[in-house]
């Protein structure tokens, strides 16, 4: 078995030592040497119709190795000075593709490089159309906070269909799995246009790319075992990769209007509004990401919504 705790120890900015020597020790064992963009990918079976990813960079600031904590079977970095995250997104679903690796679950396997950038090493491998693709009917990624999530649509897109999403919990015995129109956007999103069923999964951290992030133990064994022994044959395909379908926004009013007194948002507003640099200063120390509180907050940048929306529909 590998060490979660181990592989969790490893901070991975994209390109650094740190990162190569993590691929070496946890990947290169089972996947043998990356693509010339860095991915990792392998096979189990005879033409495996479902492809299952992560990623193996994070959004530390610094690389080398970090001190954990385990406490009531959540992990968290032990000293928050010395990290600005945890890194469970993305390490956490590369430990959930070893493990289904080593039960000899059928299916195509790859731990993309460059995610935490801008999705870099899946759009490369999609542009290099490798010959699996042709039979392959669904990316599954295993990036996804909480544990309810099986993601329909990323950045306002869908792209996985809503009978998809339901078969997927059935199939792995998980009816807290629900489908989620609130995708932000990873690898999975790369594939959209030509996979039928492309979505994300939660596999238990919470607070992720920040430095209060953690990682749910219980919910991830549970996980594991339930796709290790899942009967992937419930597994309904249905949706057109051809067809763009269902552009939408969140009314952010709506969102927050029983949730929270309007004066203290309206307070805050002002309060931000006043203070613009030194708040998004502070939330930078902090961790955040513009794409961690989007997907916090159900939002997009409508702007990179319709660039997203003209790039699926005319390439």
């Amino acid at each position: 078995m590998y060490s979660l705790i181990e592989m969790l120890s490893y901070k991975r900015p994209e390109g650094t030592a740190t990162q190569r020597d993590f691929c070496k020790r946890f990947l290169e064992p089972s996947f043998g040497l990356p693509d010339i963009h860095g991915n990792y990918v392998m096979q189990i079976g005879s033409k495996p119709r479902l492809c299952f990813t992560a990623h193996h960079d994070t959004v530390h600031n610094t690389e080398g190795t970090q001190k954990l904590v385990v406490m009531n079977d959540v992990v968290s970095v032990a000293d928050q000075t010395a990290s600005n995250c945890l890194g469970a997104d993305c390490t956490t679903g590369v430990y959930v593709l070893l493990s289904m690796i080593d039960a000899g679950i059928s299916g195509t396997y790859v731990v993309h490089a460059a995610e935490e950038i801008g999705c870099k090493g899946s759009s490369a491998l999609v542009q290099d159309n490798p010959e699996w693709l042709d039979y392959t009917d669904a990316v599954i990624s295993f990036d996804r906070y909480g544990d309810k999530s099986v993601i329909t649509h990323q950045m306002g897109m869908r792209t996985c269909s809503d009978e998809f999403a339901k078969s997927f919990a059935d199939a792995v015995s998980m009816p807290q799995l629900k489908g989620d129109d609130g995708g932000s956007y990873t690898d999975s999103n790369e594939y959209a246009s030509i996979v039928s069923e492309c979505t994300n999964i939660s596999v238990g951290y919470y607070n992720q790319h920040g430095k209060n992030e953690t990682q749910d133990l219980v919910y991830l064994d549970k996980l594991v075992d339930n796709l290790i022994t899942a009967d992937w044959s419930k597994i309904v395909i249905s949706r057109d990769p051809s067809v763009v379908d269902d552009l939408y926004s969140y009314n952010y009013n709506e969102y927050f209007v029983d949730e929270y007194n309007t004066k203290e948002v309206d307070a805050m507003e002002d309060f931000i509004g006043q203070y613009a640099h030194e708040v998004a200063t502070l939330l930078t120390e902090y961790g955040f990401t513009i794409d961690a509180m989007a997907e916090e907050l159900h939002l997009s940048e409508s702007s990179f919504i319709n660039n997203y929306a003209r790039r699926r529909m005319w390439g």
